[in-house]
C-alpha cells in the first residue's frame, strides 16, 4: 500500500470512518505478528501483541504526522508493545558470551552452512537466531529479513544510529557464535564424520 493510499484510509478514520480502519489492519497485520513472534516466540502472545498495536495505532491514529512511512511508525508501536510484553513476562534469555573471532573461524561457519541444503539452513538459522535475547533479535530481523534502514530502525527502537550499529554489529557477532555452536554438532550427526 502507498503512503497516498495509507493517508486516505487514516483521513477516512479520522474523520469518523472507524471501519477504514480494517483496510489498514489488513495491510499490515502480517507484519505486526511477525515482528511480535520474532520477539516473543509465542504465537498467542504475537496475537496478542498485535490486537494491542492496532488498538494503540487507532487510538493515537491523529498524532501520525507523515513525518515517516505509516509502517515505520506502526512497526514502531509493535516493537515498543512487544518489548512492554516482554518485560511483564520477563524470562531467563541465555546470553551467549562474546569471543573475538578470527576471518578463519567465520569464514568455517560459511563453509559448514554452504554444505547445508537451502530449507535446512533456513530452519537451521531461524532456531539460531531464536537463542538470541530479544533485543538484538529484533534487531536482526528488522535489518536482514524486513529490509529496514538503519533510519527506519533508529525511529523505531529509539537509539542513535551509531549506537544501532554497534548493536547490530554485537548481534551478528552473538549470531555467528550461536551458529558455530549449534551448526558443526548438527552436521556431524546429520552427515557422520568424515
Amino acid at each position: 500500500m502507498t503512503n497516498q493510499n495509507n493517508q486516505h484510509y487514516i483521513t477516512k478514520v479520522i474523520n469518523g470512518d472507524t471501519n477504514a480502519f480494517a483496510y489498514l489492519v489488513d495491510e499490515y497485520k502480517n507484519m505486526v505478528y511477525s515482528l511480535a513472534y520474532k520477539m516473543t516466540k509465542n504465537k498467542e502472545e504475537a496475537e496478542e501483541i498485535s490486537q494491542d498495536t492496532f488498538i494503540k495505532a487507532f487510538k493515537n491514529l491523529s498524532k501520525f504526522k507523515g513525518d515517516s512511512k505509516f509502517s515505520t511508525w506502526l512497526y514502531r508501536i509493535a516493537y515498543h508493545t512487544s518489548l512492554d510484553a516482554i518485560k511483564k513476562n520477563k524470562k531467563n534469555n541465555s546470553n551467549v558470551e562474546i569471543n573475538e573471532f578470527t576471518f578463519n573461524q567465520i569464514q568455517s561457519v560459511e563453509n559448514i552452512l554452504e554444505g547445508i541444503e537451502r530449507k535446512e539452513r533456513s530452519i537451521i538459522l531461524s532456531d539460531c537466531l531464536d537463542k538470541l535475547p530479544e533485543e538484538e533479535r529484533s534487531i536482526i530481523w528488522m535489518f536482514y529479513y524486513d529490509e529496514l534502514s538503519l533510519k527506519e530502525i533508529t525511529e523505531i527502537t529509539d537509539f542513535s544510529e551509531a549506537n544501532l550499529k554497534v548493536k547490530l554489529h554485537r548481534a551478528r557477532k552473538k549470531l555467528l557464535a550461536i551458529v558455530e555452536e549449534n551448526v558443526e554438532p548438527e552436521i556431524i550427526n546429520h552427515y557422520g564424520r568424515k
